[in-house]
């Protein structure tokens, strides 16, 4: 059963719970989709012709997002990613993050974009305190990344990097190690660490492509344990940093560089004992897993008059019966959900 513990009030965030699920693990990041369409075509995420985006009234309006933060704040949600598709898609983002960033207890917004469209609002995220961005970066190759994302943007994208870095923003690159297509660029997007205060982390391949994947990590031919022997072939030994709390990613140190690379095990689901997050996508499905069928649907309860107390106690009964881990949340998914959905569609 799922427990709110109580816990001394913080003056920071004035909030004095801690939502937990029965696996006594804490939900306090939230990954929050502000819409489902993208200006690039990632041939891992979505065919060439794109996805049926959503219409515009089935998405959640910035009110109704504001008022689900606020809610789960009161239950301990402490941290808010900002994903999409892609959110600078989404008209009047830097005002609705404004709006975010003054809600009691929520203390850390984060981004993560494929900084197409990013680099004329940097200013704007460093105003704001935008602790973190993670920069969606396939490869340095103009001609690859052209390829893999179906559209020649690799220029604007380094634009946004670099000024990310001038403004003393965090960046975090997200390389998705695909098979027969970036396998070259893993080297040269890991010596990006060497001068420059960038974690370089390498995603497992994962099946959100909106069509059918081969199941079972063991099919995966990048799997995260042969990513770390090629990155060591090159560079040598890599020397594991403690993971914080919840974190996806096992980040290590190379001797001579500044910044860190990073293995996320994405597919093979190395890191869900500890997984603290919840995702909410942008038509109002809450997910309590990457790989479950949705737990809830907020939409239909904040468009049908229910109160604050009632929708705090649905989130709370949905987060009941969280799946252990992504293995468990794949097999309870109906045989009609087998095929995933695009990562577009679900949040970044």
């Amino acid at each position: 059963m799922i427990n709110v513990l109580p816990t001394a009030p913080s003056a920071a965030t004035n909030v004095a719970s801690t939502l937990y699920d029965q696996h006594g693990r804490p939900l306090e990041y939230l990954r929050l989709a502000v819409t489902d369409r993208c200006n690039l075509r990632c041939f891992y995420c979505m065919p060439e012709e794109g996805i049926k985006y959503m219409p515009k009234h089935a998405l959640l309006s910035y009110e109704e997002m504001l008022r689900l933060t606020s809610l789960l704040a009161t239950l301990g949600v402490r941290k808010v990613r900002l994903t999409g598709g892609e959110p600078f898609v989404r008209r009047d983002l830097v005002p609705f993050m404004e709006r975010l960033a003054q809600l009691p207890g929520i203390d850390d917004i984060s981004l993560t974009t494929n900084g197409v469209l990013t680099a004329p609002h940097v200013p704007d995220l460093a105003r704001l305190g935008v602790k973190a961005v993670n920069l969606s970066l396939d490869t340095l190759d103009r001609a690859r990344f052209a390829s893999i994302t179906r559209r020649d943007e690799l220029p604007r994208v380094m634009d946004t990097f670099y000024a990310l870095l001038e403004a003393g923003i965090q960046v975090k690159i997200n390389a998705v190690v695909m098979d027969g297509q970036n396998i070259d660029d893993l080297i040269p997007l890991a010596d990006l660490s060497r001068a420059l205060p960038v974690d370089v982390r390498f995603i497992e391949e994962m099946p959100f492509n909106g069509g059918s994947h081969e199941a079972g990590p063991a099919s995966l031919p990048w799997n995260h344990v042969r990513i770390r022997q090629h990155l060591e072939e090159h560079f040598g030994a890599l020397t594991p940093v403690a993971m914080a709390a919840g974190a996806t990613a096992s980040d290590y140190t190379i001797a001579g560089h500044l910044g860190r690379v990073g293995i996320i095990a994405a597919y093979s689901r190395t890191f869900c004992g500890t997984c603290n997050r919840l995702r909410l996508t942008a038509e109002g499905g809450i997910k309590t897993c990457l790989y479950d069928q949705g737990v809830l649907d907020v939409r239909a309860l904040l468009r049908g008059g229910a109160s604050d107390a009632e929708i705090t106690t649905a989130l709370s009964t949905a987060f009941r019966y969280r799946a252990a881990n992504g293995f468990e949340a794949e097999r309870q998914r109906p045989l009609h959900q087998l095929s995933f959905e695009s990562m577009a569609t679900i949040g970044g």
